[in-house]
């Protein structure tokens, strides 16, 4: 059980982990919490999908695929970044220790679609236009993960929403941040993608949104959550979110240009 906090505000919760056991198995929040926000998701894809010319079943095939391939590689990602957090060869291939990575699934998930639409012969940019606003509602909801597992805060603050763990002096909530800052680029998604000049660029500017708001929250992590690439001072998301930023701002200008 833990007792988090938000003392400026005077809100105080106890709140177990576990949401249910099944035998000696305890089911986790975190787990129903990631399973909500993927489902609600690919609802929301499913019913705007065919007006933009794309099917029901191409998206269910390509979310399912990308579901397996996402996890995949957001594992490898993180393996790859904290080899010596692991003992055994064995201990890697524990997804429920912890240790996933977004820009891993994301990766892993937009590998999974690129061959999906190739063997299917079917837009990979429509396709990856109409997923976007999906992928930011189950980052949305999947947030809240996090808390109530009481993980991946940040550092101390004396801010308005500053969060106790247990008693603890009070740190920035990062879940909370996240979320509404995807909140923000969900409704910023939603009026671009009826102006938008060409395909591809909805997607992109997913890219653009989520990796501006990482490369903030990133730097306000507490370091024991922070994959470095530079010890002590830059992560290896950070690197990664500044990449993308110019990659997908530059695609976001090449795209109505490149017939």
């Amino acid at each position: 059980m833990n007792k988090i906090a938000f003392p400026s505000i005077g809100i105080t919760l106890n709140i177990d982990p576990i949401a249910f056991s099944i035998g000696s198995k305890g089911i986790y929040w975190y787990a129903l919490i990631i399973l909500s926000g993927f489902l609600l998701g690919l609802l929301f894809v499913c019913s705007t999908c065919e007006k933009r010319g794309v099917s029901k079943d191409n998206v269910w095939d390509v979310a399912l695929i990308g579901l397996v391939a996402g996890i995949i590689g957001a594992r490898i990602y993180y393996v790859l970044f904290a080899l010596d957090e692991f003992d055994t060869f064995a201990d890697m291939f524990k997804i429920w220790n912890g240790g996933l990575a977004i820009y891993g699934g994301i990766i892993g998930a937009f590998i999974s679609t690129v061959i999906y639409c190739r063997v299917k012969k079917i837009s990979l940019l429509k396709m990856i236009d109409v997923c976007a606003p999906g992928l930011l509602i189950g980052q949305i909801i999947g947030r809240f993960g996090n808390f109530t597992n009481a993980e991946v805060y940040g550092r101390a603050t004396t801010g308005l929403f500053g969060m106790s763990i247990n008693g603890a002096p009070p740190v920035h909530p990062l879940f909370l941040y996240e979320a509404a800052w995807n909140a923000l680029g969900l409704i910023v998604l939603l009026i671009f993608r009826k102006k938008k000049r060409a395909d591809g660029q909805v997607f992109c500017l997913y890219l653009l949104w989520y990796s501006l708001g990482r490369l903030v929250l990133e730097g306000m992590r507490d370091t024991s959550y922070i994959l470095y690439a530079i010890p002590g001072i830059i992560g290896i998301s950070q690197l990664a979110s500044a990449a993308l930023i110019l990659i997908s701002a530059a695609l976001l200008i090449y795209l109505p240009k490149r017939k």
